[in-house]
């Protein structure tokens, strides 16, 4: 990409924000991928936002709190009002990281937000949602509770994070909802049969993580690659012996096209999440400057209908081996129900 272009922007659903067409997600620098670099990690936010990024995606459960410090810092100095901070929250953790279940019931919603609002030195979130469906609380008065810090000033938008048509529909009852933070890639399309539409439906835009897959579709991967305990794709199965091998050939498939176009693995998957349309802003996970560089490429790769079918011919839809998410997280995702 070219140090003249920016990103164009995109309306996050019908009521939601404008943000830049692609956001920076931020968790990788602080949690799950292993160590990562602090001062690079600042570094590359600040290359973010000097190249016309907008969205940062974080969790207050990210490092439990420390990538919302990460973010304070690196936007120390810089206009709050030129960036917008989606925040996802409900996590709940223990002092060894472990996973010990969700709330997102509305007392716990005001004070994780409340936390927030120090950690981050902001007086608003721009967007606010629960990270996953709290089965023990219905939909509503998670919305509802949200609804008031709405209405008090400290949140500007509502959103969601991986749940399903029916959730969407119950939650947009109470209260606009700006957009679905969902897994949307080449190798992760669950979501076209009946979240999308009925996001669409709704007005609802898609906020899309893991474009990448994490790292699968990044072009950079081998399966030699020795992974840290702390790294969530140690125990994906996507990343374990033959699915891992099959996955990557379907990268190689994909790489034929890119060198074709003059374009990375990385940014033909990026580009094609982005042409699924404009209520679509993809989330890349960079955390160095050279991968987000490589990432904004995509907004100049221009893929024709022709592309797009060599695209999906090379990768074609359900052609991953093995979920995307160990089968003890996946019980908590709504949107696989």
């Amino acid at each position: 990409m070219s140090s003249h272009t920016r990103p164009a922007r995109r309306t996050l659903g019908t009521t939601g924000p404008v943000t830049s067409a692609l956001g920076l997600g931020c968790m990788g620098m602080s949690d799950l991928y292993g160590p990562a670099d602090e001062a690079e990690s600042i570094a590359t936010i600040h290359a973010a936002l000097d190249a016309g990024v907008t969205l940062l995606d974080t969790g207050d459960f990210y490092g439990m709190g420390h990538n919302e410090l990460l973010i304070h810092e690196a936007l120390r100095g810089r206009d709050r009002e030129s960036v917008q901070i989606s925040v996802k929250f409900g996590a709940q953790r223990g002092p060894d990281g472990q996973w010990l279940g969700y709330d997102a019931s509305p007392a716990a919603t005001k004070t994780a937000l409340a936390y927030t609002l120090r950690r981050l030195h902001t007086d608003h979130v721009d967007v606010y949602r629960p990270a996953r469906l709290d089965p023990g609380v219905p939909v509503e008065e998670t919305v509802g509770a949200i609804a008031d810090l709405v209405k008090a000033g400290y949140v500007r938008h509502i959103g969601l994070s991986e749940v399903g048509a029916d959730t969407l529909r119950r939650a947009a009852a109470v209260h606009p909802i700006s957009d679905l933070q969902i897994e949307y890639s080449l190798l992760s399309r669950s979501i076209e049969a009946a979240v999308l539409p009925a996001a669409r439906e709704l007005g609802i835009g898609i906020t899309a993580y893991g474009v990448l897959s994490r790292g699968l579709l990044g072009g950079h991967w081998d399966r030699e690659r020795a992974l840290a305990g702390t790294d969530f794709r140690s125990h994906s199965p996507r990343f374990q012996g033959e699915n891992l091998a099959h996955n990557l050939a379907l990268v190689e498939a994909l790489r034929e096209i890119a060198v074709a176009q003059g374009a990375t693995v990385a940014q033909v998957a990026i580009a094609w999440v982005a042409s699924r349309g404009q209520d679509v802003v993809p989330l890349v996970g960079a955390r160095r400057r050279d991968r987000l560089t490589e990432a904004l490429g995509a907004l100049d790769v221009a893929l024709t209908e022709a592309d797009l079918a060599a695209v999906e011919a090379a990768v074609p839809a359900g052609s991953a081996a093995g979920d995307r998410y160990a089968a003890a997280q996946m019980a908590h995702l709504d949107s696989e129900r």
